[in-house]
């Protein structure tokens, strides 16, 4: 491929005192010094994982979002490093999951698709007890472990989350849940339905206000609390508080009681995912806004926005600032049509492999070991996480997993010197009938159908074009037939999908 000028590479960072200095010298050392503090300091780090549902691109006040404020999430960029470019493994919530817990793809272990619903209980439908967590890895270096909120990578006995590395689980099992139990007091609903009450399309409210019907979508709101108990470790449990608040409230509690070791947390939000519920005291601050969807989904980010912050609050209170790395990143892009979401600049939204479904806000702070304010365009991705967190907490496990993402450390430092001759970078996404590829800033996707001759290739040139408008596949078929076989190379590599 001819060389390109790299301008993803080109806000240069300014030399690092150290991403995770904790981390030995001898696996660090690239000629940063390490700070005293990490240096004095033989405590591993705290991770805490803040994972999000359906974030869109551009819905955060950092990600360039203006109608709706986010100043907590806006303040954990402002004190660490935004990647601009950077990736999940697939478009929606459970295989983008499996591939951010193992750090591999999850095509290579045959979890390709999103179970949903009753697909959730199947025999043999979850991540493979074969395929190791980073909450296995970790727990096995010392840590405590703990998942709060959303899981959908198994309902059945073998896929528990206590079964999969974690020592506590507070949170539900399937791929949704309503965010308040019925008869959804102190909240304002919206619901997919086929048909309004009169059988007619359009939208409907309810004589109070608090529940609004549309038929916009053709179908109904998906059945997410069947069989689906928010359950403590293993046991049902009723839980009156704003779901939200009740998964923040879970996690500053495991914060407090594991303070004086060395945690990993993965506090996993079904905000902002369907169904839409806000509560009366943030609907009401958005009052301005016309459209009540579209307030619903402000409120709910906004209420996302504030338990992020109450998180970081408890790390400083407990004064666990400079012993935590903290990641926030969405599951995948967001849903426009469900939740009036917006994925700008990019193309398309969640279940697609343009940019907007699989490009998501990506932040991590460490007070002292992260540059501040630091925006990084190398791409990166979800599968990054588990060699960073092993890295950080200088775990080397004993079973050396096989992994497809690259420490983010080694990331950041070859961008302070990056050329247009470096090697460029390759991620691969396949769903079926839909797949793409990016390689340096080439970016190659078609979404076929399953049955049907795949369609050609599309080509678009991220550097100038990450909104994918300009379609370069008939004036460049080199690159095209180059990237082609770089898919097919990584592709032989994947197995078939364990279920449909």
């Amino acid at each position: 491929m001819p060389a390109r000028p790299r301008e993803l590479a080109a806000q240069s960072l300014p030399r690092l005192v150290a991403l995770f200095a904790v981390v030995a010298a001898a696996v660090w050392s690239v000629g940063s010094p390490i700070t005293a503090h990490s240096a004095e300091s033989t405590r591993a780090p705290n991770i805490v994982l803040l994972l999000a549902d359906d974030l869109g691109y551009g819905e955060t006040g950092c990600q360039g979002g203006r109608d709706i404020p986010t100043p907590r999430i806006d303040q954990l960029a402002a004190e660490g490093v935004r990647f601009t470019d950077g990736y999940v493994t697939a478009p929606f919530c459970a295989a983008s999951r499996a591939g951010l817990l193992t750090g591999r793809y999850q095509t290579r272990f045959g979890f390709e698709f999103n179970p949903i619903g009753a697909r959730n209980e199947q025999p043999g439908v979850g991540l493979p007890p074969g395929e190791s967590t980073i909450a296995h890895l970790l727990r096995d270096g010392g840590y405590a472990t703990a998942l709060i909120g959303k899981w959908h990578l198994g309902g059945t006995a073998p896929f528990h989350p206590q079964r999969r590395g974690f020592d506590q689980f507070y949170g539900f099992l399937h791929e949704g849940h309503y965010f308040v139990p019925p008869p959804w007091e102190g909240v304002t609903t919206w619901l997919r339905r086929k048909a309004l009450p009169d059988g007619s399309r359009g939208r409907w409210t309810s004589g109070d206000g608090r529940v609004i019907w549309s038929t916009h979508m053709g179908h109904n709101e998906p059945d997410y609390d069947a069989n689906n108990p928010i359950l403590r470790n293993s046991q049902p449990v009723a839980e009156s508080e704003y779901l939200t608040d009740a998964l923040t409230r879970e996690a500053e509690s495991f914060i407090d009681r594991h303070a004086g070791q060395p945690f990993f947390l993965l506090l996993s939000y079904n905000a902002v995912h369907s169904p839409l519920q806000a509560t009366d005291r943030l609907l009401a601050r958005f009052n301005t806004i016309g459209d009540i969807q579209r307030r619903i989904f402000a409120a709910m980010l906004a209420h996302l926005d504030e338990s992020v912050g109450r998180v970081l609050d408890k790390l400083r209170e407990r004064n666990l600032d400079r012993d935590t790395l903290v990641v926030l990143l969405s599951d995948n892009g967001g849903p426009t049509r469900e939740l009036t979401s917006s994925n700008r600049p990019l193309r398309g939204e969640k279940g697609q492999l343009y940019e907007g479904g699989i490009r998501v806000p990506f932040l991590a702070r460490w007070p002292g070991q992260l540059p501040a304010g630091q925006v990084c365009s190398r791409p990166v991705s979800s599968l990054d996480l588990v060699p960073t967190f092993l890295a950080a907490a200088r775990i080397q496990p004993a079973d050396n997993p096989r992994l497809d993402g690259v420490e983010l450390r080694s990331l950041l430092a070859a961008g302070e010197d990056a050329t247009a001759d470096d090697a460029p970078r390759t991620l691969f996404w396949r769903v079926g009938a839909r797949h793409a590829l990016r390689h340096g800033d080439w970016k190659l996707v078609r979404h076929g159908s399953s049955g049907d001759p795949p369609p050609d290739w599309e080509l678009y040139d991220l550097a100038g074009d990450a909104g994918e408008s300009r379609d370069l596949a008939r004036q460049r078929p080199d690159v095209v037939r180059e990237l082609a076989e770089r898919w097919q190379e990584l592709n032989a590599q994947m197995v078939e999908p364990l279920w449909r």
